[in-house]
């Protein structure tokens, strides 16, 4: 296996283990973020975010002690009388597990219905170099958008 199918692993499993499952949180490593983080062997991944229905965030892995590949991602709530975070975290997680249990991948190709909305997430690229889009609508309209791009990195 090449550490690029091992990068791409590890990134599933992480974000299956962190956000997603409910993993716990670390301590803030910026003023006022939530941070929530893994590791396995010589990979670790933090979840770095600010907000809460409106956020930004970023997630890291380091192999060993240099960073290795990065994402920043920007949602929002467009139509807070359609969904609130609660909610839309609630769809977004349901979508992004069956994604990682299904494809084994953690970009786009996916539509998921929920009971609090219709979920769709496209992208173009791989794990070297990407960017996507998620949304929600909810009866027929865009309640919730998430911009995403990230990559290797480089030095």
């Amino acid at each position: 296996m090449t550490s690029l199918e091992q990068l791409t692993d590890f990134i599933v499993e992480a974000k299956s283990r962190a956000y997603v499952g409910g993993g716990t949180p670390r301590p803030s490593s910026r003023p006022g973020s939530h941070d929530i983080g893994y590791e396995r062997d010589r990979w670790r991944y933090l979840d770095s975010y600010f907000g809460g229905s409106d956020f930004a965030g970023q997630e890291t892995v380091w192999r060993g002690d240099e960073p290795y590949w990065a994402m920043n991602y920007f949602g929002r709530i467009i139509r807070p009388e359609l969904i609130d975070g609660a909610k839309a975290g609630q769809v977004i997680k349901a979508a992004l597990q069956a994604m990682y249990r299904e494809k084994r991948h953690f970009l786009g190709g996916m539509q998921f219905r929920h009971a609090h909305g219709y979920y769709i997430d496209s992208s173009c690229g791989l794990t070297e170099h990407f960017s996507g889009h998620e949304v929600i609508f909810v009866d027929g309209e865009e309640a919730y958008e998430l911009d995403y791009r990230g990559g290797l990195i480089r030095c």
